[in-house]
């Protein structure tokens, strides 16, 4: 029997039309800005840069041409380009190592949030801005001690005279010590509550009294995670996103533009890509080609469920499928990188690859964890084929 959440696998028998002129020419128009970057000293290329690579600056140059909010009506500092448009700038600036890591949760999930559930004054206050690049936002859902499982978190939100006063703590928040405002999923229910109608997002400014934040040191000496705590910090009615108890539902859509881009496949490319084109050994060649296959069908697959982003159901299973491929190819390109890169004869390739795999590893850990755990994304698709 077919089911709403097994419809959503039929996502990927689609067929896609080519680019259109538009796209390739915006697909070459990056590449060109990449390369004078690179030649301008104003990127280094490096793995997992879309969630490490934090540049204030770099954002910002995206945003004077163009490339955050793209899809965005023009109203509220977007281009109203297409969902295949901005798909083939996000591979181009994925692919490239580029530092987009300032921007990227503005541009994948809080804009398209308050396009859909905010209030037209918090449009037209945050999407500028978030276009231009001058503002940055960071995700609060994890919560110690409740990893994976957002319903169990315990960040109160307590009713007073002019908002809400928020108490509690969140976790792995990517970059919370550098953003200006929060996204926060808080519990505003009554004990007992169903999860489903209990839970409310809010907007939480990054500045106000309260808020501690305490970065977590990763292995290789990186501090994007951070640890949050609320005392008693408050915030304002406006500041509530979409209908308080609506948390829940929002966060599902959310998590369909989380789980779902090519990030997910993408955060080691440089890596794969100074594996290819070194000259013939056919069981590396077998090694990398399984890895450009794998990638080919990745994209493939979450290409098809960019088009049903803005849809009125989030597509939750498809992109499940897509994150728990994608993180385990991530992982897998590890392995063969630190399998073949000794055989490397090329002295200069091989310190470019030494570094990126030092890169990847270190981060490697968060590949599965980031976005919901590998097992719960497989949970969410057993349940929905009825093998749970």
């Amino acid at each position: 029997m077919t089911t709403p959440a097994t419809a959503d696998l039929n996502i990927f028998r689609e067929s896609i039309t080519a680019e259109t002129p538009e796209t390739v020419a915006e697909r070459a128009r990056v590449r060109d800005f990449l390369a004078d970057a690179l030649e301008q000293g104003l990127m280094t290329p490096a793995c997992d840069s879309w969630l490490s690579g934090h540049s204030p600056a770099f954002s910002r140059e995206l945003g004077r041409h163009g490339w955050i909010g793209m899809t965005w009506p023009a109203c509220y500092g977007g281009r109203d380009a297409s969902t295949m448009t901005r798909f083939a700038v996000m591979e181009e600036l994925l692919a490239a190592g580029a530092p987009v890591a300032a921007h990227w949760f503005s541009d994948r999930q809080i804009g398209p949030g308050l396009l859909r559930h905010g209030t037209e004054a918090q449009r037209q206050f945050f999407l500028p801005a978030l276009a231009r690049g001058d503002v940055f936002f960071c995700i609060g859902m994890s919560e110690p001690e409740s990893g994976s499982d957002l319903g169990s978190i315990r960040t109160r939100a307590t009713r007073t005279d002019t908002g809400w006063s928020i108490t509690g703590a969140k976790i792995w928040t990517s970059h919370a010590d550098k953003s200006q405002f929060m996204l926060a999923l808080v519990r505003t229910g009554v004990p007992g509550q169903k999860t489903t109608d209990a839970l409310t997002q809010v907007i939480i400014d990054m500045s106000a009294p309260g808020i501690t934040v305490r970065p977590i040191e990763m292995l290789g000496g990186r501090t994007h995670f951070c640890e949050v705590t609320f005392d008693d910090v408050h915030v304002e009615d406006v500041m509530v996103l979409g209908a308080v108890g609506n948390g829940w539902r929002q966060v599902l859509g959310e998590l369909g533009f989380e789980r779902s881009g090519p990030e997910r496949f993408l955060s080691t490319f440089p890596m794969v890509d100074g594996l290819t084109g070194i000259g013939a050994n056919p069981a590396r060649d077998a090694d990398v080609g399984s890895l450009v296959a794998r990638l080919s069908v990745l994209r493939a697959m979450s290409a098809r469920i960019s088009h049903h982003l803005d849809g009125p159901v989030a597509p939750g299973v498809a992109a499940a499928v897509v994150k728990d491929l994608g993180t385990t190819l991530e992982n897998d390109s590890i392995q063969i990188a630190r399998r073949w890169l000794p055989t490397l004869t090329d002295a200069a390739r091989r310190v470019q690859l030494s570094e990126h795999l030092h890169h990847a590893q270190t981060h490697a850990p968060g590949f599965t964890l980031r976005g919901g755990t590998n097992e719960i994304m497989r949970g969410i698709i057993a349940g929905a084929l009825g093998v749970s």
